[in-house]
């Protein structure tokens, strides 16, 4: 793929409310839970906050927190190594920051993949509601 297509495509990648972050907030919702949504008031400003429950809910994107290559991120990248390598190494490295910070501060921090979220939505529900109930 020619470099300006394809950063052209990566300009338009979202940041926040993705499809996954989206149905798995009306799935939330369907179930009579209540949330923020990309709260700044915690480290990491997650995705979903359960603020009575004290969780903290993010979505990682597949490619974006290396799924699969957490020990060496950056690996499955052919083009641009040296600016993918150090980048997708840093957002690994923060999502273990943020969450021992969210940790230490007494949050439940829950992680889902967004393919997982795409493939078996009911399934991450069930997981997030063990811990409502």
């Amino acid at each position: 793929m020619e470099s300006q297509k394809r950063s052209n495509i990566m300009r338009h990648i979202r940041a926040k409310d993705t499809r996954p972050e989206r149905m798995l907030r009306l799935a939330l919702w369907h179930k009579g839970l209540r949330y923020r949504k990309n709260w700044r008031n915690l480290p990491g400003t997650p995705d979903i906050v359960l603020t009575r429950q004290h969780i903290a809910i993010f979505v990682d994107g597949d490619f974006w927190h290396a799924r699969g290559h957490e020990a060496h991120p950056g690996e499955q990248i052919a083009t641009r190594p040296e600016y993918w390598r150090p980048k997708l190494t840093r957002n690994v490295e923060r999502d273990h920051e943020v969450t021992a910070a969210l940790t230490s501060m007494g949050w439940l921090v829950l992680r889902f993949w967004e393919s997982d979220i795409k493939k078996d939505l009911a399934g991450v529900v069930e997981q997030i509601m063990t811990y409502v109930r």
